[in-house]
């Protein structure tokens, strides 16, 4: 059994749903129960939490029948517990060596890149308590570039990584939900527009996605136009 820890408000959070509704697209996903942390509510804070994940933070996985027989195994950061589901299930990424990391190479990009600055951008325009165009700008042109290197690689391929669906597009298509909320226009990015229709499309995309709160759904503060995006 694994319990799987989120919040319907965290793209962070929706990667689990993600991977666990295309397994159940199959009849492959292993025994599994959704946890909702109420961030709201501090529960993320608590000692049982923490004891899960240290960082306070969701998404996080307790599997409580490991590969290795051992006691149950606690895991948080969604690219480690995306990189566990894949290799314990044998699925949504290849097993050979350079396709395996080349597909762990863009989700580490996406945590280390795409998610912060797009989560910067979106949380300066929605939960700042004043108007900070500085950092709205700045945010604003970092994630227009990010999504110019995802447009880029995007082009000619159905998916990130060779022809498959993979933990990458799974790491990072909730990200893109957001666009509107991160100051950017699909009509900028014809290859990651396509992408993230195909995607949206998808039977068991539109099931995980169904209860999904965007975080950044209601902007409060824009910013001028020509300090937004390169020239």
């Amino acid at each position: 059994m694994l319990d799987l820890y989120y919040n319907a408000g965290s793209p962070n959070g929706m990667k689990l749903k993600l991977f666990i509704e295309e397994l159940e697209e199959i009849g492959a996903a292993p025994p599994h129960r959704f946890i909702v942390v109420r961030i709201g509510a501090g529960e993320q804070h608590t000692p049982a939490f923490l004891a899960i994940s240290p960082n306070n933070k969701i998404p996080a996985m307790v599997d409580h029948a490991p590969a290795d027989g051992g006691a149950p195994l606690a895991l948080f950061e969604s690219a480690a517990i995306l990189q566990y589901l894949a290799e314990k299930t044998g699925r949504l990424m290849a097993t050979d060596l350079r396709t395996r990391f080349e597909t762990l190479q863009w989700v580490a990009w996406q945590v280390a890149g795409l998610g912060p600055m797009a989560g910067q951008s979106g949380w300066f325009r929605t939960h700042a308590t004043q108007a900070d165009d500085y950092a709205i700008a700045r945010y604003t042109r970092e994630t227009h570039r990010l999504y110019g290197v995802l447009d880029r690689r995007l082009e000619g391929r159905d998916f990130i990584v060779g022809d498959a669906y993979s933990i990458a597009d799974i790491a990072c298509w909730p990200w893109i939900v957001s666009h509107a909320g991160h100051g950017q226009s699909l009509d900028d990015f014809p290859n990651l527009k396509r992408w993230f229709e195909a995607i949206g499309r998808r039977p068991a995309t539109q099931r995980a996605f169904t209860e999904y709160d965007d975080p950044y759904a209601n902007p409060k503060f824009g910013v001028r136009a020509d300090d937004a995006l390169p020239a």
